[in-house]
């Protein structure tokens, strides 16, 4: 009877699958029946392999996953280290609560982490961090600098947790992941200074043993898709306004013109910050035209 093991897809090349298993990594081939079920096995998969004497192993099965997030996919993903530029490309608040209500869409906690801190003038940077000051206030882990990342970061990855970096193009994601996981030796790009933006330098996805976990790096996309979600239930990836609309009049309150709306009163008072009412007000609206604004894209 050929031996079956279960194990984590690390990395996919021209089509071989490799598997960290209780045996050590094993490189695998995927059955034909994938290709029937229009199924296509992803880097972070738990996968069934079944081990071959002659040296060709095959998938043979792929578990239910928990979620699916990237382009590249990433399956079952536990938490995204989302990489936030202090400049070069410049800091962004409304860059950084669409990335947030992505992450909260598909359910995917998040850490915020400020990169080129050490680059910003003493006076951007204090304002920059009274911002972030309020996502970590809201429940949003938030590091201000490399040297604290890097000695907390193994203990807040779980047992097989994956956890993935994110965040727009130039902010440092491969660079960040050279200091945390030395092998990686992924090419940093410079930026582009007429766009303000990076150049993708990540060529694929892989998973790095770090912790009692992974890390993944993809390539980083500059824009997320937030037009699919459903506009009533927009206020619910908003973390501050689904713990406060209890309080609002009416069950469904959306937050605009309706009487007693305790997420209004909270912005007119400062509790929340206007930034975000204003965001959220901006990918309202995106969602009911149905598409992503240009600048966006």
């Amino acid at each position: 009877m050929l031996e079956k093991v279960e194990g984590t897809i690390i990395s996919v090349i021209s089509g071989y699958y490799d598997v960290k298993t209780s045996k050590g990594v094993i490189r695998s081939r995927a059955r034909g029946v994938f290709r029937n079920r229009k199924q296509k096995p992803l880097v972070g998969d738990r996968a069934i392999v079944q081990l071959d004497q002659q040296g060709m192993n095959y998938l043979v099965e792929i578990l239910p996953r928990k979620n699916e997030i990237g382009r590249p996919a990433v399956a079952n993903v536990a938490q995204v280290l989302l990489v936030i530029s202090a400049v070069e490309p410049d800091f962004s608040l409304e860059l950084l609560d669409r990335y947030l209500t992505f992450f909260a869409w598909k359910n995917v906690g998040v850490t915020i982490y400020l990169s080129k801190s050490d680059l910003a003038r003493p006076d951007k940077l204090k304002q920059i961090k009274e911002k972030l000051a309020y996502y970590e206030k809201i429940g949003y882990p938030v590091f201000l600098d490399s040297h604290t990342l890097e000695n907390r970061l193994p203990d807040l990855i779980e047992n097989d947790a994956i956890w993935t970096l994110a965040g727009q193009s130039g902010a440092g994601k491969s660079t960040l992941l050279n200091k945390l996981e030395k092998d990686a030796n992924q090419a940093t790009g410079k930026i582009s200074q007429a766009l303000n933006r990076g150049k993708h330098t990540t060529r694929q996805v892989q998973l790095f043993v770090y912790g009692k976990g992974f890390i993944a790096d993809t390539p980083g996309f500059s824009a997320v898709d937030l037009y699919k979600i459903k506009v009533d239930d927009l206020g619910q990836y908003f973390y501050e306004f689904k713990k406060n609309s209890i309080n609002c009049k009416f069950r469904r309150c959306q937050h605009i013109k309706e009487p007693g709306c305790e997420i209004k009163k909270m912005v007119e008072e400062g509790t929340i910050l206007p930034s975000r009412y204003e965001d959220y007000l901006k990918i309202r609206q995106e969602i009911l035209d149905n598409k992503m604004p240009e600048y966006m894209k």
